[in-house]
């Protein structure tokens, strides 16, 4: 397969975020310089370009643009239906490198798996990382510290989620990637990363939600909040981001350190309703922007339109 894009110079971003504050829909511009450090989400996309995925891609890019990103996180299910069959999988163009032309997303892109990849060749979504220079997987999970300013880092944690919980580990006709996989190193990883940290900043990435509210099977999030949440409470990470569910969501539980958030679907949305400890909610489609400075760290939730409609944050 022709490697795309491979000769593309990174453009020079732009100028900076608009820093949102919550419930308020003007303030002045800064430069990158002032805001810190910022990278985009995205997840549940990969659609042929349907359900809005070509106009949001589209936003995606002028904000990228405005804001002058580091990376994209791609937060798992990059490709619907079935996955990928290989590298050279007609979807690698219809899902992603004719989707996301913008110039200014023309920069890394940090994916994970969702339960979509697990149900094809989830190896071919590592090794996609040798033919498209911007897609960047070294692993099914990892990890990387990022500088804000001279005196702060940001640690972020990228976590495989569909082997750590049993619906899809026991299914192996379905999602036969994931019974392969050792959970119970994954989960030892993700409490020794975060043991050693000291890094100001602490976000996790994954594509299931911990809580959220959805008609989705609740063995999901209990798997979750049984694995993988007493390890973000105990190192005191400061936001779980994930997909999976279509909507935006910002959760918060009274005896936990972590705000929970669900980045909506970057093509196809779907209704959403409060649950416990929910904070905003949106059934809207879109993409979230989440921003670090020595003192402060934010997320914003923008929609298919390209307007920001929540925003979040957090003071340290």
């Amino acid at each position: 397969m022709i490697r795309l894009f491979t000769l593309v110079i990174l453009c020079v971003f732009n100028s900076g975020i608009l820093l949102i504050g919550q419930n308020s829909k003007t303030n002045k511009p800064v430069t990158k310089e002032q805001k810190g450090f910022s990278f985009m989400i995205a997840n549940d996309m990969g659609r042929n370009g349907y359900y809005d995925q070509k106009p949001i891609a589209a936003q995606m890019g002028e904000w990228a643009g405005k804001t002058g990103i580091d990376f994209v996180a791609a937060a798992g299910d990059e490709h619907h239906f079935n996955g990928v069959a290989s590298v050279t999988d007609p979807l690698w163009l219809t899902n992603f490198e004719l989707i996301y032309s913008h110039p200014e997303l023309m920069l890394d892109w940090y994916p994970i798996l969702g339960n979509h990849e697990y149900k094809g060749n989830t190896q071919a979504v590592l090794d996609y990382s040798k033919v498209s220079r911007r897609w960047v997987m070294p692993a099914r999970y990892y990890t990387m510290v990022k500088k804000v300013d001279a005196k702060t880092s940001i640690r972020l944690l990228f976590i495989d989620t569909a082997p750590l919980i049993g619906k899809y580990r026991n299914d192996s006709i379905s999602y036969p990637d994931a019974c392969k996989q050792d959970y119970k190193a994954q989960l030892h990883f993700i409490d020794s990363v975060l043991t050693v940290s000291t890094e100001k900043w602490k976000i996790v990435i994954g594509h299931h939600p911990i809580y959220a509210n959805t008609t989705k099977n609740e063995d999901e999030r209990t798997d979750m909040q049984t694995g993988v949440d007493p390890i973000l409470r105990k190192h005191k990470v400061d936001f779980y981001i994930c997909g999976h569910i279509h909507n935006f969501q910002h959760i918060k539980q009274k005896d936990s350190p972590v705000d929970y958030f669900v980045n909506s679907s970057a093509s196809l949305s779907r209704p959403i309703e409060s649950t416990t400890g929910t904070l905003f909610t949106s059934d809207k489609s879109g993409f979230s922007i989440c921003t670090a400075t020595n003192n402060t760290l934010s997320i914003t939730f923008i929609n298919a339109l390209g307007e920001p409609i929540y925003n979040y944050k957090k003071e340290k």
